[in-house]
């Protein structure tokens, strides 16, 4: 009703395919580029990038077979897997997108469990806290829309603020100690 805009109106509040969600958890050991993609998320986001590899590196003939060694979690779909993530960015999202901060590229990388690592100097973009917040990744698909996320959306490219020019990567109490 009241939504307006691609990202209000087309995408948030709805099921998208190359998307997931779930709780945040801070990784102060990442970059500020980087986010901490789950194996089971990431599995499930790049599935169709995987096939491709697999069927390519002629590690399954079809698309059956290749599924199943997906659904076997064969030690080489991890490898192939890194290889699609290293150069592809990921959008997070925190609900609700009220200003362009509200989505922000990062280059994910591989963890274990099932949270999303962040950068805690990342989090004030966002308005986000590691209370429990919830955020959404999702890929960009075409070649243009990641060169976009690479070179305007990347997190550490987002620093200050758009309306006041004011820093929003500042250390809070809690850093400090």
């Amino acid at each position: 009703e009241g939504k307006e805009g691609r990202f209000r109106e087309n995408l948030l509040g709805k099921r998208v395919d190359y998307s997931g969600r779930s709780v945040i958890v801070v990784g102060p050991s990442l970059s500020l580029h980087q986010c901490g993609l789950p194996r089971e998320i990431a599995l499930e986001l790049f599935q169709p990038f995987i096939i491709r590899g697999l069927i390519g590196r002629y590690f399954a003939r079809n698309l059956r077979a290749a599924k199943d060694i997906i659904r076997n979690k064969e030690p080489v779909i991890w490898k192939i897997l890194w290889e699609v993530m290293k150069g592809h960015p990921v959008l997070l999202n925190r609900a609700p997108t009220l200003h362009r901060l509200g989505v922000q590229a990062f280059q994910p990388i591989l963890m274990d469990g099932r949270a999303i690592r962040l950068h805690p100097l990342v989090c004030a973009g966002f308005n986000a806290d590691f209370d429990g917040d919830q955020m959404a990744v999702h890929i960009p698909l075409s070649l243009e829309a990641q060169t976009e996320a690479r070179f305007l959306m990347l997190s550490n490219t987002n620093l200050v603020s758009p309306a006041t020019g004011d820093p929003i990567a500042i250390p809070t109490q809690d850093m400090l100690m």
